[in-house]
């Protein structure tokens, strides 16, 4: 689609997140459009990674998903704005622009929830964890490293830091020290 507007220059395209950090790095592009959810890697780690590299592009994600546990995490890992595919082509050059003018943009069901989050007194809706979330975190609990987790949990690492991005947002917190301190203070983990 973008190939046919002469507004606009396609540099690359990536098949997983890892692959979008190499050639983001490599390319410079003014605007990444990045899926959530890829094989070999996911949207949200190659977002932090990308802001943790400085990478000057502006990353605008472009998914079906769009609950909290999506949205959220990538806004936080440096997303510049959210559109759901299911976007009108000329909404989708619009915020592609508005991404490239460093602009913030969201589908409209995306602000509508984020609205309501920052309006909601903290702790007033609580998203529960899931059953493979409270794993992570009792393991994280014990002090113990991603990679040892992934081992003894039978997943990848780039898995494990999927669940702690989403019980972050979910624990309202930024870092594994605060999720365990909140969870205890929350009761979902037992006495230390």
């Amino acid at each position: 689609m973008f190939d046919t507007s002469p507004d606009f220059s396609v540099l690359g395209e990536a098949t997983d997140g890892v692959e979008a950090v190499a050639l983001t790095d490599r390319l410079d592009p003014d605007v990444v459009l990045m899926d959530l959810r890829m094989p070999g890697g996911g949207g949200v780690e190659a977002i932090a990674e990308l802001t943790r590299r400085g990478a000057r592009s502006r990353v605008l994600v472009l998914t079906t998903y769009d609950t909290d546990s999506d949205t959220l995490p990538a806004i936080e890992a440096g997303a510049t704005g959210y559109l759901l595919k299911d976007a009108p082509r000329e909404e989708l050059f619009a915020a592609v622009r508005a991404a490239a003018e460093g602009r913030s943009v969201l589908s409209p069901a995306v602000a509508s929830r984020l609205v309501h989050r920052v309006r909601t007194p903290q702790g007033s809706t609580r998203t529960p964890l899931s059953s493979r979330e409270r794993e992570v975190l009792a393991l994280v609990a014990k002090g113990t490293p991603n990679r040892e987790i992934a081992r003894l949990l039978f997943i990848s690492e780039a898995t494990v830091k999927t669940h702690l991005t989403h019980l972050y947002a979910k624990l309202a917190v930024t870092d594994r020290a605060a999720a365990v301190a909140t969870a205890y203070e929350r009761g979902i983990l037992g006495g230390p």
